[in-house]
C-alpha cells in the first residue's frame, strides 16, 4: 500500500521532471522517494505492532460483549467475577487436550507453553485487578452492546478493575499498569 505522503513526494517529482522521470541512482529526488518510503514502512510497522498489542484487549472486550448479550440489567460484582472466571478458563480444554496428546517424557509443545504462560499472566492480573468494561453502569452496558469492535471506539466506554477478592476500582482506557 502506498501512503499519502509517498504519493505527494512522487507527485511533486513527476510535476518537476515530467511524466516518466529518469532519476539517477543517488539523485536528490531518489533520496526523497527513499526517505518517504522509509517513513511509510516505519508507520506501517509500528501500526502492526500496536495492533498486535491491542488484540488481546479487543478479544477480551468482545468476549465480555458476548457474555452480556443475554443481560439487560446491570451486573453485580459476583456475576462479573463469574464471567471473568469463565473467560480465564476459555483455554482449559485445549490445554488438557495438548497435555493428554503428549507422550510421556517429551517436552511440552510450544502452543501448550504459550497457553500456560498466558494463564499465569491472566491469573496474576485477576488477583490484583482484572481490566474489564464497567458492567455495573447501565449506560456503559448499553454502549458495550452497541460497540462495533473498533479500538478507537473503546474510548467512550468506562472500565474497571475487578479483583479476585471482589474489590472494584475505576480504570482508564487504554490500560496502563494498574490504572
Amino acid at each position: 500500500m502506498v501512503s499519502n505522503r509517498l504519493n505527494k513526494v512522487h507527485k511533486q517529482i513527476t510535476k518537476k521532471k515530467g511524466k516518466s522521470p529518469n532519476l539517477h541512482e543517488n539523485s536528490r529526488d531518489t533520496q526523497r522517494l527513499q526517505r518517504a518510503a522509509g517513513r511509510d514502512d516505519k508507520i506501517n510497522r509500528l501500526g502492526k505492532v500496536r495492533e498486535k498489542q491491542n488484540r488481546t484487549y479487543l478479544l477480551r472486550i468482545k468476549s465480555f460483549q458476548q457474555f452480556t448479550t443475554e443481560h439487560s440489567s446491570t451486573l453485580s460484582i459476583p456475576e462479573i467475577q463469574a464471567m471473568i472466571e469463565d473467560y480465564l478458563g476459555r483455554d482449559d480444554e485445549e490445554l488438557a487436550k495438548l497435555k493428554a496428546d503428549r507422550r510421556p517424557g517429551r517436552p511440552p509443545m510450544t502452543r501448550q507453553t504459550l497457553l500456560e504462560q498466558n494463564q499465569v499472566v491472566e491469573q496474576g492480573e485477576y488477583a490484583s485487578g482484572f481490566w474489564v468494561p464497567d458492567l455495573e453502569d447501565e449506560a456503559n452496558l448499553r454502549k458495550l452492546k452497541e460497540w462495533n469492535g473498533q479500538w478507537a471506539n473503546l474510548a467512550t466506554l468506562k472500565f474497571a478493575r475487578i479483583s479476585k477478592e471482589g474489590f472494584k476500582r475505576d480504570s482508564s482506557f487504554p490500560p496502563k499498569g494498574m490504572s
